[in-house]
């Protein structure tokens, strides 16, 4: 048995053309369906739902064999045990440093002001503002980050963006782009090596169905 860990929305919907090209249907809607293990057409392989930040665990200790996720959520997972084989283009989005709208953030910087940060990208925030010599105090959230701007709870927000519309609609700008962000394939590297030739298959399909890189 192959198992696949997914999360909800938009990586499972964009996965589902890939998972098609390597002949895999996945049978039931997650939207509509309560479980969280869903059958595919193939008897040999099976999708688990998970949350995003969970699938790194899930894949690296064994509860999947491989799984899909942002580059976001592998960052802050750390990429023990995960071996890596492609970036699949989806799920594109950027992370960025976000701030009110009448908030003179280039000067606060540029003074080498302690700032307060609100993220659920830790690592990620901290190593960026680390390289730029800026002082920050991090608080970590989980939703809602728009509005720690807003309450004061923090002078800055280090966030996904996509189209940026969350964003304006609450009187926030983007001000840095830190890293731009995509899906990747994880595999579980003790599964890589039992289940060779079904994971191989499901790689090397899933790789044939992208689009060609630039200049290629």
């Amino acid at each position: 048995m192959i198992t696949l860990a997914l999360s909800k929305g938009r990586i499972f919907d964009e996965t589902l053309p890939l998972l098609a090209a390597a002949g895999i249907k996945v049978l039931e809607d997650p939207e509509k369906s309560r479980k969280l293990i869903l059958p595919t057409n193939q008897p040999d392989v099976r999708v688990v739902l998970v949350r995003a930040s969970d699938v790194p665990t899930y894949v690296q200790y064994g509860g999947a064999d491989l799984g899909v996720t942002g580059l976001d959520t592998l960052i802050e997972h750390g990429n023990q045990g995960l071996y890596q084989p492609l970036d699949l283009q989806i799920a594109l989005c950027r992370v960025s440093v976000a701030v009110r709208a009448d908030y003179d953030y280039a000067n606060a910087v540029k003074q080498g002001s302690r700032l307060k940060v609100a993220t659920k990208y830790v690592g990620i925030a901290r190593d960026f503002f680390a390289a730029k010599g800026v002082h920050v105090d991090l608080i970590k959230l989980y939703g809602s980050m728009e509005l720690a701007p807003l309450t004061g709870l923090a002078d800055a927000i280090v966030d996904l963006v996509s189209t940026g519309s969350t964003l304006k609609a609450n009187h926030l700008v983007e001000v840095e782009r830190i890293m731009d962000i995509s899906a990747r394939l994880v595999v579980n590297q003790a599964a890589l090596k039992l289940k060779q030739a079904p994971i191989r298959r499901i790689i090397d399909a899933f790789s044939a169905a992208l689009p060609a890189p630039v200049g290629a």
